[in-house]
């Protein structure tokens, strides 16, 4: 396997493509792994990024009919955009989903979904081995058990697939705060799904405002 080092090994927005499997309320129901809210804000935070960045999003769902909707918290964030049901429990065999993917011409493909074990492993690793360049967001991802979680990121990280956290991928995508068109954005999608590192850039707002004040006065 080739070491994932180097500028060039960096996620790239313009290279990037994002999928977002299965966030269901089926899935969310034996979500093990993870504190369920905390996955329902990474992922939208997550989501809330890729828009951010211009990066295309693919949404999609596994029988949706008897699993449920995908999390309004995703749908939200991209109003009006169709999601893609399937019967195919790995995503990267539906050629409905592998389509759309092909068409946007990027070859960083990044995958979150529920669960890791199953709808995650088995396109990432699929893909991984068709060429695709894959990361896997482990924090907007989740397990049966915290157990089938993290056998699943080895397994993964075995075959050659990338993986990150959310907060992480999106400061890759940043790489510079001189990148203005994107930093104000970005900051926004911190401060709303941050978590405590929203919440204290929130906080340094505040102070650099009362300093501002104090100076003029």
């Amino acid at each position: 396997m080739t070491n994932r080092t180097g500028l060039s090994s960096l996620l790239r927005p313009e290279d990037s493509v994002l999928v977002l499997i299965d966030h269901q309320p089926y899935q969310l129901a034996n979500l093990n792994s993870h504190e369920p809210q905390m996955v329902i804000n990474n992922t939208a935070g997550l989501a809330k990024a890729a828009k951010a960045f211009g990066v295309p999003t693919i949404l999609t769902t596994v029988v949706a009919e008897r699993g449920g909707y995908l999390f309004p918290q995703i749908t939200d964030v991209f109003p009006g955009q169709a999601v893609i049901d399937r019967t195919f429990i790995n995503t990267w065999q539906d050629p409905k989903v592998v389509d759309v993917v092909k068409a946007t011409g990027r070859k960083q493909l990044i995958i979150a979904g529920l669960w890791t074990e199953v709808c995650v492993a088995m396109p990432a690793i699929q893909a991984v081995g068709e060429g695709w360049d894959v990361t896997v967001i482990t924090d907007a991802s989740g397990g049966t058990s915290i157990e089938a979680h993290q056998v699943a990121i080895q397994r993964m990280v075995a075959s050659g697939v990338n993986v990150m956290t959310w907060m992480a991928l999106a400061a890759e995508w940043q790489r510079d705060w001189a990148r203005m068109e994107t930093a104000v954005k970005l900051t926004e999608v911190l401060a709303q799904n941050g978590g405590g590192s929203g919440i204290a850039y929130l906080w340094e707002q505040q102070l650099l405002s009362a300093q501002v004040r104090t100076a003029a006065e």
